[in-house]
């Protein structure tokens, strides 16, 4: 699970073909540049992760050093949870998943990350994750998806503990 539905979703689509290192980088500057101000006594804590409604704007999205076609996934995403799609435990999983598949930059792995982490849904699988094709023996996502059937209704467990052991 997660504590912000939004911010899975934000921080996945920052995550897309970069490192965690340059994610995070990312994620920074967005929330730097766009997070709303609160007081608090730890000064590395001092912004919101920003709103669908702030996020809606590719052309300032694009400021933080994203590619314009990443800017213009962000802005889809954040304009779509603007106008009502649910990222958040009790959502419907197939209903969020097809509507997330049918925005610009967001695939069937996203889209299942998403369902993971922000939709809670125990039976998630990223079948295309690199790391988790890796640690099943240099699997193709076919083949994962096939060997992850047994796994179910709790795919996701077993994604999480794979991810988990090949750190």
């Amino acid at each position: 699970g997660a504590f912000d539905g939004l911010e899975v979703a934000v921080r996945a689509l920052l995550g897309q073909q970069v490192s965690v290192r340059a994610a995070s980088t990312l994620a920074g500057r967005l929330v730097a540049r766009f997070g709303e101000p609160f007081q608090t006594p730890h000064a590395a804590l001092s912004r919101l992760f920003p709103a669908a409604d702030v996020l809606r704007g590719a052309a300032a999205l694009s400021g933080i050093g994203l590619p314009g076609a990443r800017a213009r996934a962000l802005s889809a995403l954040a304009e779509a949870a603007s106008g009502g799609l649910r990222l958040e435990r009790g959502a419907d999983v197939a209903q969020t998943i097809t509507a997330l598949v049918a925005l610009p930059g967001i695939g069937y792995w996203t889209a299942q990350y998403i369902a993971m982490r922000a939709l809670s849904w125990p039976d998630a699988c990223p079948a295309g994750d690199l790391v988790l094709r890796r640690a099943l023996g240099e699997c193709t996502t076919r083949e994962v998806e096939k060997r992850a059937d047994r796994w179910r209704p709790w795919r996701a467990y077993a994604v999480m503990h794979l991810w988990t052991e090949a750190r």
